[in-house]
């Protein structure tokens, strides 16, 4: 009897022994390294869900997420500090012929849908909508428009204090070029911020101002501001799930992406993560507020990667079209 105690005593031991060995091994098989990601603060939201998500899985893999704007991001991008920069806008022909003459790669992998939102405090009474023609009379450079009387002759005699994103942001870049016809051509007398929580609390608490930035910081914001439907020729339309992918929501309707140096995949934790953002990133995009890819279109991104297939897929002026055959 004593000897078959013993012996149950001992199997126990080794099947606890064994588990052990093999937790051990679990945790000595975790990646460990960094990944890092700079660029615009549109795509932010994403890749910072995506890093807290990739962070549960890889707890030793330090990714780190910085915001210095869409421009600021291919700055960092092709001088190779950084390994994925977050964009709000495809590439410029200037910083391809950059990445060329550095001998720098790139993969452009599109990651959700946005709807630029164009918004005013909820103190704002008077904007029902606005036609992307008083946009451009607002925006636009020499811009004569000082009050909201200027705009339409029955708003308030009352200064408009306007809002946007600094200039070495993608969704400054994109906004110009839908609504003023030129990258960067817009009035310079707004506050302008690479933070868009900036922009947000600087709107939210002025009766008389008016700004705009990306779907997610809206929807993040609903309490705090109300999104103005824009009239682009065919009646008022405000920005949903539904008019951003429908083509309905335009012309400020946008794909946003990620690029990423393939030479960074090399790195078993960047190449880890670039798969891990793909795999999730439809549900996290819906989760903090933007619009999801297709799977297929997903499934076309994972490709590019995992082939390391370099270069623009979609051009300057990618749109919501592109990728959804609208």
């Amino acid at each position: 009897m004593r000897l078959l105690i013993l012996a149950l005593v001992g199997a126990l031991l080794v099947g606890c022994g064994g588990e052990g060995q093999e937790s051990e091994s679990q945790a000595a098989s975790q990646l460990s390294g960094k990944v890092r990601l700079d660029g615009s603060s549109t795509v932010f939201p994403i890749s910072e869900a995506v890093a807290e998500e990739f962070g549960t899985v890889e707890p030793k893999v330090r990714v780190t997420v910085g915001v210095s704007g869409t421009g600021g991001g291919f700055k960092k991008f092709l001088a190779e500090e950084i390994d994925i920069n977050n964009a709000s806008r495809t590439i410029r022909a200037s910083e391809v012929e950059t990445a060329a003459a550095k001998g720098i790669q790139y993969l452009e992998i599109p990651v959700a849908f946005d709807g630029l939102s164009v918004v005013v405090s909820h103190d704002n009474d008077w904007v029902d909508y606005l036609t992307t023609g008083e946009l451009n009379a607002m925006w636009k450079p020499g811009s004569e428009v000082e009050k909201w009387s200027d705009v339409r002759q029955d708003w308030p005699d009352e200064e408009v204090r306007l809002y946007g994103p600094g200039t070495d942001s993608g969704t400054f870049d994109y906004f110009t070029h839908a609504i003023n016809g030129k990258e960067q051509a817009a009035r310079p007398d707004f506050t302008a911020s690479e933070d868009d929580n900036v922009l947000v609390q600087g709107i939210a608490g002025d009766k008389f101002a008016l700004g705009y930035f990306g779907y997610a910081y809206y929807i993040e914001n609903q309490d705090k501001l109300r999104v103005v439907p824009i009239d682009n020729g065919d009646g008022p339309v405000a920005p949903s799930i539904e008019t951003i992918t429908g083509g309905q929501y335009a012309p400020l309707s946008r794909p946003i992406f990620i690029y990423i140096n393939p030479k960074s995949l090399d790195n078993a934790a960047v190449s880890r993560f670039a798969s891990f953002y793909l795999e999730h990133a439809g549900s996290l995009a819906e989760e903090v507020g933007y619009v999801a890819l297709s799977q297929n279109a997903y499934d076309r991104a994972m490709q590019r990667v995992e082939q390391r297939e370099a270069g623009t897929a979609y051009g300057e002026n990618a749109t919501v079209a592109n990728l959804t055959g609208n």
